[in-house]
């Protein structure tokens, strides 16, 4: 087994933890490998969605003055057939997406999406 060493902030650490307590795993190594498997699990899914899919695309994101999510909303916006904006608690904003289009679009969409890094939470649920 490889060893890594990485570098945590403290609310990165906080999770991590949470994460161990909350599973009963044995240590943070354990903690690790289980939130990688949860990623390669959505990975998965986004990499098996082929042809036309339909579903509701849900994202957490703070900072509702930074326009990146309006950015990538606009690229897309033949794909969105409806989408609700909500204010939330410390700032955050909730984003829910009706959205029908191919699967390898969606899939950009949501790369895209990730890639930014300032999305608390994104899940897409198959309609």
């Amino acid at each position: 087994m490889g060893i890594v060493s990485i570098s945590l902030n403290d609310d990165n650490m906080a999770a991590l933890d949470r994460i161990q307590k909350t599973y009963g795993l044995s240590g943070r190594s354990e903690a690790v490998r289980t939130a990688i498997n949860a990623a390669l699990a959505d990975i998965r899914e986004l990499e098996g969605m082929e042809g036309t899919v339909e579903g509701v695309l849900v994202i957490v994101r703070g900072n509702h003055a930074d326009p990146w999510m309006s950015l990538i909303q606009a690229k897309y916006e033949r794909h969105i057939k409806t989408q609700m904006h909500s204010h939330l608690q410390n700032h955050k904003c909730l984003e829910v997406m009706v959205v029908s289009c191919d699967g390898s679009d969606l899939s950009s969409m949501m790369r895209e999406i990730h890639s930014e890094g300032k999305a608390d939470y994104v899940k897409f649920v198959r309609g």
